[in-house]
């Protein structure tokens, strides 16, 4: 009985011992476990960090360079706005005579957009092409200027349009030359006798049937303005088109007369927002008027005592003054033309 009792004390103190020894074991594994857990949980939090970091870093660099480009193509936007602005039609207002007709009333209200600096190059195929007549009208501001040439003028003037002049008493003289009659020499007499220089607008028919009369105008002291090669409309042709129309007769007069050519007016003063544009991009100003009347018809003229009178009366500050060569009214008057508006404080300078 007493070995019995003894070998059972004996068991049990070995088994006490042994799950002693166990669950020692266990703690320890336990701990080990969660050490090894935790240095895991902090690695894995640093890598977690530095990825986020990385992460935020990278976020930022593309938001940055996002916010680059986004005003980057804002300032593009507002730049491409500002120059490509399709005017809103004016065809129920805007004066719709040419150069060919009695001019037109001025318009009610058109829509006026602010000059502004031109970019080099235009989109020509996505600006209005639709065709516009040009008149001066007979609605007069206080100082007798075209109410119409100044609000085209601030409407089209970012094309280098000119419809008038600044404010200063100065007369501008042009004269459109589609053919010769025998009236440009007495004309050119009358300008050398007087101290005035006067542009004249020339087609390539011109040019060609009358050198002597073109180099006398350039050796005194005139400029030759192109009139277009054939007299077309212009928002009636192409693109291409209107380049050669415009390039044609300007490298002609490279050639034959070694001077380059830097006015364009519209044949009968018709055009477009597209071919303004197109002018300049050309290195061309488009300049049409802010006086002319029903002088271009040789077989009806009023006569020089009523012509005088009506031309001396439309003067105003910045005139620029549309005359046909053709016409006897205007070889008669001219000088005496002169002789009335410097009597009134004009002077008349070359429009270049």
């Amino acid at each position: 009985m007493t070995k019995r009792f003894l070998i059972c004390v004996g068991l049990a103190a070995m088994m006490a011992f042994t799950g002693c020894s166990a669950v020692n074991d266990g703690v320890s594994d336990i701990g080990s476990g969660v050490s090894d857990i935790t240095s895991d949980i902090s690695s894995g939090l640093s890598d977690v960090e530095s990825d986020i970091g990385s992460g935020l870093s990278d976020a930022q660099s593309d938001i940055d360079d996002g916010m680059d480009r986004d005003e980057s193509d804002i300032r593009d936007d507002l730049t491409d706005s500002s120059d490509h602005r399709e005017d809103s039609k004016t065809s129920d207002s805007a004066p719709a005579s040419g150069a060919s007709s009695e001019p037109s009333a001025a318009p009610e209200t058109p829509s006026v957009i602010a000059q502004g600096s031109a970019p080099a190059a235009y989109d020509l195929s996505s600006l209005d092409n639709t065709k516009q007549g040009w008149g001066q009208g007979v609605r007069l501001d206080e100082k007798n200027r075209p109410e119409a040439s100044l609000l085209f003028q601030e409407k089209y003037g970012k094309y280098d349009a000119v419809f008038i002049g600044d404010e200063a008493p100065v007369i501008y003289l042009t004269f459109d030359c589609g053919y010769e009659n025998g009236n440009t020499a007495p004309i050119l007499d009358t300008l050398k006798e007087k101290g005035v220089q006067a542009v004249f607008f020339v087609v390539s028919d011109y040019v060609d049937r009358q050198p002597e009369l073109v180099q006398r105008m350039i050796d005194e002291g005139h400029a030759i303005g192109n009139h277009s090669d054939k007299h077309p409309c212009m928002p009636e042709q192409s693109i291409e088109r209107c380049e050669q129309e415009i390039m044609n007769l300007h490298n002609r007069m490279i050639e034959d007369y070694n001077y380059t050519m830097t006015l364009f007016r519209p044949p009968a003063g018709e055009f477009s927002e597209r071919t303004l544009a197109q002018t300049q991009e050309l290195g061309y100003k488009s300049v049409f008027w802010s006086y002319a009347y029903a002088d271009w018809d040789p077989n009806n003229q009023m006569g020089p005592d009523k012509a005088l009178p009506k031309i001396t009366a439309a003067l105003h500050p910045g005139a620029i003054y549309l005359l046909h060569a053709v016409s006897p009214d205007n070889a008669a008057i001219l000088g005496d033309f002169i002789d009335a508006a410097r009597e009134q404080g004009y002077e008349f300078a070359l429009y270049a």
